[in-house]
């Protein structure tokens, strides 16, 4: 018997995908959309942050899990941000996602603190992208770090690790990803 997808944004995933092997750039879809989704309902979240749109796989998910919060997210890529505007847009998430264009630390200077999660995952996290990121959760707000093995992310990681800042837990055996809690 054939095992159908239970990922209701598996298209985005697919044509992610395709862009990627087409476009010759960084699009990579977050392996695991459903566990942001879940992340994003357990937190209650009204305000997630997304660092690196991509095509809006997973911004869709979050938007899933927290379907009373707002998700600003950010893309420099101008094709990328065309393309997740008209799969939010085709999904019936207008309004509800929000795609900004730009470089994360410009747009990030737009926005107010408050936001219950906030998800890097656009090549390696620096850590001034951390204090950015720091600035704008709220206390207990939590954190899901991605592309924590490339080259770069040193010191975001060794932050990410400071007892007094942040609760940490690594998600995978390669520390590839990571949940901190803002103390």
């Amino acid at each position: 018997m054939a095992k159908t997808s239970t990922d209701p944004f598996a298209a985005v995933r697919e044509a992610t995908l395709a862009h990627r092997a087409q476009h010759g750039c960084g699009a990579y879809p977050y392996d695991n959309g459903a566990l942001l989704g879940a992340l994003a309902a357990c937190a209650n979240a009204r305000r997630v942050l997304e660092l690196g749109t991509a095509l809006g796989y997973t911004a869709l998910w979050f938007a899933k899990g927290a379907p009373e919060a707002v998700v600003d997210t950010i893309e420099r890529d101008a094709e990328h941000v065309r393309l997740a505007r008209e799969h939010v847009d085709a999904h019936g998430m207008a309004g509800h996602i929000v795609v900004h264009e730009g470089e994360f630390a410009e747009v990030l200077r737009l926005f107010d603190p408050g936001y219950d999660v906030a998800f890097f995952d656009g090549l390696a996290p620096s850590r001034p992208l951390l204090r950015d990121l720091r600035r704008l959760l709220r206390a207990r707000g939590l954190l899901i770090s991605a592309n924590l093995t490339h080259a770069g992310a040193e010191a975001y990681l060794a932050a990410l690790q400071e007892k007094k800042s942040w609760l940490t837990a690594f998600i995978d055996e390669e520390h590839e990803t990571a949940l901190s809690i803002k103390l």
